[in-house]
């Protein structure tokens, strides 16, 4: 038997024989009491768990907001470089002619520059050579700098499969945006590519358009100087035997 109705039963006997109980020896249940102290523990609890809850968002923001802070593990710039580099070298190399305004204006006041009847046939002969020799260069340019982009090609594709896996895979916002910007920088990239390209076929077309303009002013002036006539045969004292 419980100690309450053990003593409640101790009280009843003693009732019944006439025996007084002291006033501190009974237990007086309060039901309003028990109850509201009932809904005080479940309210602490409550707060308790609302306080868990609070502290497990927390936490998880504060995971979130370190996977949009991490890095991109994976970074294209060192073989994006290396390309560009390796497209710079070959246009550097640009034979006779090159890229260069002062370069150009010099040719084009000499080997390119109008014939004059002041000019012997022999610097004509060698202009006509030089500009001959110039589209050559340019055109050879112009294919090695074509042949260093399709190397490129490989590379390219390799970054771009590896940069679309990173940014697929992207645990936060940082590495996502990461990921796209290589991404544009690898167009970037290949457009700089595609400008160099330009850039050496147009070269070449340029210089082998100067070559037939050049060509064909020089011709009208060998034809000039052929119809023109000379001064004719002139008599001189000639010593045969001694």
């Amino acid at each position: 038997m419980r100690p309450l109705g053990l003593l409640a039963t101790t009280a009843a006997f003693a009732l019944l024989l006439g025996v007084t109980v002291p006033a501190r020896a009974l237990i007086v249940f309060d039901p309003t009491n028990y109850v509201q102290n009932v809904l005080t523990a479940a309210r602490e609890l409550q707060q308790i768990n609302n306080q868990i809850t609070s502290l497990q968002n927390e936490a998880q923001m504060l995971i979130n907001q370190a996977r949009n802070l991490a890095n991109l593990p994976y970074s294209s710039l060192q073989q994006l470089q290396s390309s560009i580099q390796r497209t710079q070298q070959l246009l550097a190399q640009a034979q006779r002619i090159a890229y260069d305004v002062q370069q150009i204006d010099h040719a084009f006041s000499t080997s390119y520059a109008p014939a004059t009847s002041s000019q012997s046939s022999p610097l004509l002969i060698s202009n006509a050579q030089s500009r001959w020799q110039n589209s050559y260069a340019a055109t050879q340019d112009a294919l090695r700098v074509q042949a260093g982009i399709v190397g490129n090609l490989d590379n390219n594709r390799i970054q771009t499969s590896a940069l679309v896996t990173s940014s697929q895979s992207a645990s936060g916002a940082l590495q996502a945006t990461q990921a796209g910007n290589q991404i544009l920088a690898l167009q970037a990239q290949q457009l700089a590519d595609l400008t160099a390209a330009a850039a050496a076929q147009g070269r070449a077309q340029s210089l082998e358009a100067a070559q037939r303009a050049s060509a064909q002013d020089q011709g009208r002036e060998q034809l000039r100087r052929f119809l023109t006539p000379g001064q004719g045969y002139q008599s001189s004292n000639v010593q045969m035997f001694h």
